[in-house]
């Protein structure tokens, strides 16, 4: 991923004017159509408040749309607008062609060991996750692991840097 994601980002970011999260969040809307936000930080892997964030910037540059569910007043789905298809449209085939170039430099036995090695790893990922789910939670709101280490003192450093 680290490999392209430069140059993704240099087209997200330069040519179409959206962060590389933002064309995550517009790729996996394509794909899904309509979906509610926690159910697309759950596509994403991607925390709840950092996607609020995204589905909001989204919505300000009217790429997406939302839409009350008619039951629960308090559920909301999102979709792609037709503004945000035809950037999704558009930037496809760049970012796609950038993948294929990528993918280029191996052989053709490289390449299938290369994606079932992907594919390996996804799911070994999903399984230690859901054996090994970490009980402990960040308070970042309360200035945690930003700012201190659980081993550190409340007392203020005398020296700063």
């Amino acid at each position: 991923m680290r490999a392209g994601s430069g140059m993704a980002t240099r087209i997200a970011e330069g040519g179409f004017g959206i962060t590389h999260r933002e064309w995550g969040m517009i790729g996996m809307l394509a794909q899904v159509g309509e979906i509610g936000p926690s159910a697309l930080a759950v596509q994403l892997q991607l925390d709840r408040v950092r996607t609020s964030r995204g589905l909001r910037s989204l919505f300000e540059k009217r790429l997406i749309e939302r839409r009350q569910d008619s039951e629960d007043r308090r559920e909301v789905h999102v979709r792609l607008s037709e503004t945000g298809r035809q950037l999704f449209d558009d930037m496809f085939p760049r970012i796609s062609a950038l993948n294929i170039d990528l993918l280029e430099g191996l052989d053709a036995e490289n390449h299938d060991t290369f994606l079932q090695c992907l594919r390996e790893l996804e799911l070994h990922s999903t399984a230690l996750n859901a054996r090994f789910a970490a009980s402990e939670k960040s308070e970042r709101r309360l200035d945690g692991t930003r700012h201190r280490w659980s081993g550190q003192s409340n007392e203020s450093p005398r020296r700063h840097f």
